[in-house]
């Protein structure tokens, strides 16, 4: 493979000549260009990125940290990154952290020593500590999950009226008895959805009852079934359930189709995503929609412009209520 002095010797020029034409500096020539861009090409010559990286002191590598690379969720926003970094000559580094600090600091160790240019965090159990103390020198943008009050620019919904809108939906439905399956509430988007439910809840003098809210620790599909057959076994069985996750959800339509009720009739069921699956269940499930694609897409353009040195703002997209066979009888 050619190196840069042979592309020199080639053109008749000097190295540096060469490398000026390589990163557009407009002294040269346009006869001196067109001569080393032959050059170039007759030699097949690919010149070093990670060369050209370390000079401009640019990694040209973005990290986006999950808590795991099992949900669903993030595959539409991951995909949003990632077409907007590569069309800004960006790669990414996806980093699946499994809520482990060692993890964590391996990926922020990673930013400071200039191997990444910055991270995209969507993980709600990230030290946020550290990240704060990184964002303070480094680019940092949050996605979905969120501090309030932060110092961290981030892209999200509102997830408290999302959640409101699905509950009232059921609630115009007829339903008066509606269960919550909710996951640990130490994560902002959690609390966010529990206090949309007990809105509608209140805005129609309907019970707000603790044995119809279960928290599951993980938002797994078994963790749905599970936290689906407690409900069950109340004493005042709920007519609807508000899960706030789709996997969730479709974990609770599993465990009332095992158990011989029937969706919606007996029990109508919202998710909260529109994940993929959701459309793939029996029956097809009622969901909240994130704008995930434009969610990543946001986020990959705040977080380069974040590294250009702009000034970014945070951003609160649309949410939009997906009805389907889950809640229509």
């Amino acid at each position: 493979m050619a190196n840069i002095q042979q592309v020199a010797e080639k053109a008749g020029v000097s190295a540096a000549t060469v490398s000026r034409v390589l990163n557009n500096v407009a002294s040269v020539s346009s006869k001196t260009r067109l001569k080393v861009e032959h050059a170039i090409k007759e030699l097949n010559y690919e010149p070093s990125m990670l060369g050209r990286n370390l000079r401009n002191s640019e990694s040209r590598l973005l990290l986006v940290l999950i808590p795991s690379i099992s949900n669903p969720f993030y595959t539409e926003i991951i995909k949003g990154i990632e077409t907007i970094a590569i069309a800004n000559h960006y790669n990414i580094l996806l980093c699946a952290t499994d809520s482990n600090s060692e993890r964590e600091n391996i990926y922020f160790n990673m930013v400071k020593n200039k191997l990444a240019d910055g991270i995209i965090s969507m993980d709600p159990t990230i030290n946020r500590q550290k990240l704060n103390e990184l964002a303070e020198k480094h680019s940092i943008i949050l996605c979905s999950e969120y501090e309030e009050g932060g110092s961290i620019p981030y892209v999200t919904i509102d997830h408290k009226l999302a959640a409101y809108h699905a509950v009232k939906h059921l609630i115009k439905l007829g339903n008066k008895k509606i269960a919550l399956i909710n996951s640990d509430e130490t994560y902002l988007y959690a609390r966010q959805r529990r206090e949309g439910y007990e809105r509608a809840l209140k805005e129609f003098d309907l019970p707000i009852r603790k044995e119809w809210i279960y928290h599951t620790e993980h938002l797994e599909f078994e963790h749905g079934v599970h936290a689906m057959r407690r409900l069950l076994q109340v004493n005042e069985r709920p007519t609807a359930v508000f899960a706030v996750s789709d996997t969730l959800a479709i974990g609770a339509l599993k465990e009332i189709n095992v158990s011989g009720l029937h969706v919606p009739d007996d029990i109508a069921v919202v998710g909260f995503d529109k994940i993929s699956f959701s459309n793939m269940t029996n029956p097809t499930l009622t969901t909240v929609a994130q704008p995930m694609y434009k969610m990543g897409c946001t986020a990959a353009y705040m977080l380069i412009n974040r590294i250009k040195g702009n000034q970014v703002e945070s951003i609160v997209l649309e949410h939009e209520l997906v009805i389907r066979e889950s809640t229509m009888g």
